[in-house]
């Protein structure tokens, strides 16, 4: 497998005056092969055929798996709940420290949930055309820490038991480095990290938390030429500056609707970081008319001409029930717009 360094792919589109574009769209597909998210999430085969389906029907240039959070943290043995027709989730439930010591037994590449999202990598990576960019998910260290103690737990340890904090972020990051080498082995060409709870921070607790970590991951796999890019939801534009330095070659933002100058974080950052994104999931995605997608996806473009790093995207994941036309209609601008 050649590697693809994402930001030489992006400027050599630029130079071609296309852009790449590569929307968030795993759970869509789900229903396009009328089966349900739970399904999907849990059987690697229907997993692989809705990715299939969104590629064969859109023809994006990157493709995504199934965005799902719950991954590593149900790996180390937190209670999930599956949902039918919505992502698992991990509910709140006490947490005592001192199970971190049993959790370190415990090798995540045993279980089945993680086995079943790298079989999906693996099948994306053989059957899907040479020409589309194989992504990866993984959640962020900060995040799982907050999926494990509970969101406000996090938050609150962030400034009265930052020692718990960085001790429980230790851990997880070296159970989430052990499923990004699978994904990576797998054929992961672009390991996207979610670390969505993090935005709640400000800018030094982001970089003592989260950044520091997802450092360590991307120091540990850069002998793998793997592309990296850091992804929170929300307004982020107080974190792009401490988001960059963790060292990744790219940022994958949030909506206008959610605070996100797309255009001010692309004056900021280095033109060897792609940014990507950021066209509103829900309101011109989900509700919105074909016509209104147009709009509002030839704005972005034309806005973001003059960067060669710019990747059109979506703010974030779309929901299963947006309209396939929407989705059509948003590669198609995407891809005939001329720079």
């Amino acid at each position: 497998m050649k590697y693809k360094d994402i930001s030489e792919l992006s400027n050599t589109y630029f130079h071609k005056h296309k852009r790449l574009v590569a929307p968030l769209c795993g759970f869509p597909g789900v229903s396009m092969i009328g089966a349900d998210i739970k399904l999907a999430q849990q059987n690697f085969g229907e997993h692989y055929k809705a990715i299939k389906k969104v590629v064969d029907v859109f023809e994006p240039d990157v493709a995504f798996p199934l965005m799902d959070l719950s991954v590593e943290a149900n790996a180390l043995g937190r209670y999930t709940i599956f949902p039918k027709k919505d992502s698992a989730t991990v509910p709140k439930m006490k947490f005592n420290m001192e199970e971190i010591e049993r959790l370190q037994e415990i090798n995540i590449s045993f279980d089945s949930r993680i086995i079943g999202y790298v079989e999906t990598m693996k099948l994306m990576s053989v059957g899907l055309p040479d020409n589309v960019l194989k992504g990866a998910y993984i959640t962020g260290p900060y995040s799982v820490a907050a999926l494990i103690i509970g969101a406000d737990e996090a938050a609150i340890a962030t400034a009265l038991e930052p020692e718990k904090l960085h001790k429980l972020c230790d851990f997880v990051t070296e159970k989430i480095h052990a499923y990004t080498t699978l994904l990576i082995s797998a054929g992961a060409e672009l390991i996207v990290i979610l670390e969505p709870t993090a935005v709640m921070l400000g800018p030094n607790q982001f970089s003592e938390f989260s950044a520091f970590y997802v450092k360590h991951i991307i120091e540990s796999i850069k002998y793998s030429k793997t592309n990296t890019v850091y992804h929170t939801c929300g307004n982020t534009m107080h974190l792009i500056d401490r988001m960059v330095r963790s060292g990744v070659n790219g940022l994958s933002l949030d909506s206008k609707d959610m605070g996100v100058d797309i255009k001010e974080v692309l004056d900021k950052v280095p033109e060897n970081i792609v940014v990507i994104g950021n066209i509103s999931p829900c309101k011109t995605l989900l509700r919105g008319k074909p016509h209104e997608v147009e709009k509002e996806v030839t704005e972005l473009l034309e806005e973001t001409k003059k960067y060669p790093n710019f990747i059109l995207s979506t703010g974030c994941d779309l929901p299963q029930e947006t309209p396939p036309e929407n989705i059509k209609r948003f590669v198609k601008i995407g891809k005939e717009y001329k720079i």
